[in-house]
């Protein structure tokens, strides 16, 4: 029966966790081992959740901190290893993997966004959390999110009227010289 349990959770939550991991990882690889570890996690801890009902939350809030624990290891390592420290730009593979989500430009769109606006606007509209779930989950108080929020919608619109404003490029298939 417990393995029935975790397959349901992991069905149900799968999904909504990797957009969330992907977003704040920019990276499909990353995205996969960060929604890996959380499952991980929680087949190894999720026994001590009191309340059913919050598993959502639990389960977004040990992403999180799983992606700022990767992260500060990964900064320190560069900084031990003396190389530039800074943010990986998605491959066009993984932006592919993106542009296949239900709306391609505003996902484009959000990545342009800082992380720090990025993920609480991708909590709140892409996986219908709460202010006060969302606050929980990144451990800010609630005013702090809903400020982040507004100012991410700002740079969202910003980011979508600059790309709606860009020249549109329509590739046509080559003339084969087939049969």
């Amino acid at each position: 029966m417990p393995d029935e349990a975790f397959e349901h959770l992991v069905r149900t939550y799968h999904a909504p966790l990797y957009r969330f991991a992907l977003s704040m990882a920019r990276n499909v690889a990353d995205a996969n081992d960060l929604t890996q570890q959380t499952f991980f996690v929680w087949a190894t801890k999720g026994h001590t959740l009191r309340d059913a009902a919050k598993v959502k939350t639990w389960l977004f809030t040990t992403l999180y901190r799983e992606f700022l624990r990767t992260r500060r290891q990964q900064q320190r390592t560069a900084s031990f290893e003396d190389l530039p420290d800074g943010e990986q730009e998605p491959t066009e593979a993984e932006s592919n993997v993106v542009n296949r989500l239900d709306a391609p430009l505003i996902m484009a769109a959000l990545q342009e966004i800082p992380p720090l606006h990025r993920e609480p606007l991708t909590l709140f509209y892409l996986e219908n959390l709460s202010y006060l779930e969302i606050a929980g989950i990144l451990d800010v108080p609630v005013g702090t999110v809903m400020s982040r929020l507004s100012r991410a919608k700002i740079q969202l619109r910003g980011v979508l009227a600059r790309k709606a404003s860009e020249p549109k490029i329509i590739e046509f298939p080559k003339q084969g010289t087939g049969p």
